[in-house]
């Protein structure tokens, strides 16, 4: 495959706040079509490969590879809504996503914790997530909260619905999760729906939103794909967020990474927008680099901070709300 150099091509030197030019975005959005048409995505879920083909995209069922043509790709991508509002159970919680507002949230899925009151290293627990809900929804500077912790002092088949229960009961601010199965994003919807007052109020003020986390290098696994296509049908946002680990999961490069991670997170944009066109999809990013000594992921880096600004930029290229992690 044959490419000839580009006349005026612009670009940055070095690292800035702009992080990349219009320019390089055009050229990491048109490697992004080629890899989806060409190289495509593992879906596990055969509902979702349903789906897809339905949409136009070519499907290899007994290998489960869907490779997605340009068109069906920016039609997801204009169809996603450009604004969300993320609805508190108070109303002054309400968040606006839209444009270049900025919003924080703290930290996910924390497995362990310093108890603050006896200092033991520990599991965390239940009561963790309730009161971490309670401390976020004490702090102004923190406008959403994300399940901070796990529930591992519960049956791990319905901790998320502990989870829910417990946030739900202790902050007044929008939440996000990760279900992690159709039947758990179901029931959480349940819950969510009597929290709402009822399903109509649910579509008009969700008071949560799902995380789906495609699988690197490019795969779409079976509970991804669930939870993608449940918040869709529900109307509620779901974040698809990718978890690249540049020299481990996606190229050692920048730009190789962001081209895979770009590919990973609009597929299930159009997994999304093709179960329901218009509902509601963030642009999400935990992709940081793999520590090559240690064999980790670095959330701390330097790295993360550069690559999940290259996220947001590509976001707002695409004009859809944008969730990423900080360095």
């Amino acid at each position: 495959m044959k490419r000839n150099s580009r006349a005026g091509l612009g670009s940055l030197s070095g690292f800035s706040l702009n992080v990349l030019s219009d320019d390089e975005l055009y050229e990491l959005h048109l490697a992004t079509l080629e890899v989806l048409q060409h190289t495509g995505v593992k879906v596990e879920s055969l509902e979702a490969l349903d789906i897809f083909d339905g949409g136009g995209a070519n499907v290899d069922r007994k290998n489960h590879i869907v490779k997605i043509p340009p068109h069906v790709v920016e039609d997801a991508i204009r169809s996603a809504p450009a604004k969300i509002v993320l609805a508190g159970r108070n109303p002054k919680n309400d968040v606006v996503l839209e444009g270049r507002r900025v919003h924080f949230t703290n930290f996910g899925e924390g497995l362990m914790i310093n108890d603050p009151f006896t200092g033991e290293y520990r599991k965390t627990t239940k009561e963790d997530v309730a009161n971490t809900a309670k401390v976020v929804d004490a702090l102004d500077a923190v406008d959403v909260y994300e399940r901070a912790v796990d529930a591992r002092d519960v049956y791990p088949g319905v901790g998320a619905l502990h989870e829910a229960e417990a946030f739900f009961n202790n902050t007044s601010k929008h939440c996000f999760m990760g279900p992690g199965s159709k039947k758990l994003a179901e029931m959480v919807l349940e819950m969510a729906t009597a929290v709402a007052g009822g399903k109509e109020q649910l579509k008009e003020r969700p008071p949560i939103s799902f995380i789906a986390c495609p699988s690197s290098p490019l795969q779409l696994c079976n509970d991804a794909c669930d939870v993608i296509m449940a918040a869709a049908r529900a109307g509620i946002a779901v974040n698809v967020l990718s978890m690249a680990m540049a020299g481990g999961s996606s190229p050692i490069t920048m730009a190789g990474t962001l081209i895979s991670h770009n590919a990973e997170v609009l597929s299930g944009v159009v997994l999304n927008q093709l179960t329901s066109k218009g509902a509601p999809v963030l642009y999400g990013s935990s992709s940081t680099i793999m520590d090559l000594k240690y064999a980790t992921a670095p959330v701390g880096s330097p790295e993360l901070g550069m690559i999940n600004a290259g996220v947001a930029k590509l976001a707002q290229y695409y004009l859809l709300p944008s969730f990423v992690a900080g360095g």
